[in-house]
């Protein structure tokens, strides 16, 4: 807990750890951009034009598994496309989307955030983000375009998992079961997607779950040490 100071000059604990601002800027830009799309659909900013604003976004920022393809076919790499591996996390289909995936980004960035730098955190959203777009874009062959947070939120999952692994193998215990949450979120889109059919967008959270997993090797606190020392041992 985060101690503040009291006017006589004690400290006593905090009761709520204070939300760590990468993740409230994170937040906040998901959010707000939701806030935009969603008035501008009502007609309460942005006149008659903003009504498409969802839409255009989702054509010019959202991730294209077959722009990618495209762009791996002939070798160009136009940095409007580029940009789609970074631009996407922000873009989302509707309000409950975007709330759904903001609201777990809180939660899993305030557990990681609470132990990983802000920079740290921020890798891992990004390149959780990016990878599990990359493996989208190679194996899910859908022209359904990838848009969202999830990607980057499995990604602060992977990285929560890698705290819990951690813990677990210092106190003797299972390591495996660290990986609980990840097994109940998966079989949940599973169940979802043979009852009601889905997307491939599962893909992309899986292996942004994975990316974000290895990073924090490297990002976590002491992390790039504890690696070259493992590697040494083995």
């Amino acid at each position: 807990m985060q101690p503040h100071r009291q006017s006589q000059g004690g400290f006593n604990p905090s009761p709520i750890n204070p939300l760590p601002r990468v993740v409230i800027a994170l937040f906040a830009v998901v959010m707000g951009i939701e806030a935009l799309f969603s008035l501008g659909a009502q007609g309460i900013v942005g006149g008659p034009q903003a009504i498409g604003w969802r839409l255009g976004a989702i054509q010019g920022y959202a991730f294209s598994a077959e722009i990618f393809q495209w762009m791996l076919t002939n070798g160009r790499w136009p940095t409007e496309h580029l940009a789609r591996f970074v631009t996407y996390p922000f873009i989302h289909g509707s309000f409950t989307h975007a709330l759904f995936a903001a609201v777990m980004l809180l939660a899993l960035g305030k557990f990681v955030g609470e132990v990983f730098r802000g920079w740290a955190v921020l890798a891992v959203f990004f390149g959780s983000s990016v990878g599990g777009a990359l493996i989208y874009g190679l194996l899910a062959g859908s022209p359904i375009p990838l848009l969202g947070a999830f990607p980057g939120v499995y990604g602060l999952i992977g990285a929560f998992t890698y705290l819990l692994w951690l813990r677990l193998g210092q106190e003797g215990g299972p390591q495996i079961r660290a990986f609980t949450l990840i097994a109940f979120l998966m079989g949940i889109q599973l169940v979802f997607g043979i009852l009601f059919g889905g997307s491939r967008d599962w893909i992309a959270d899986l292996s942004g779950f994975v990316f974000g997993f290895a990073l924090s090797f490297v990002v976590s606190p002491g992390g790039f040490a504890r690696l070259r020392e493992r590697l040494r041992h083995d």
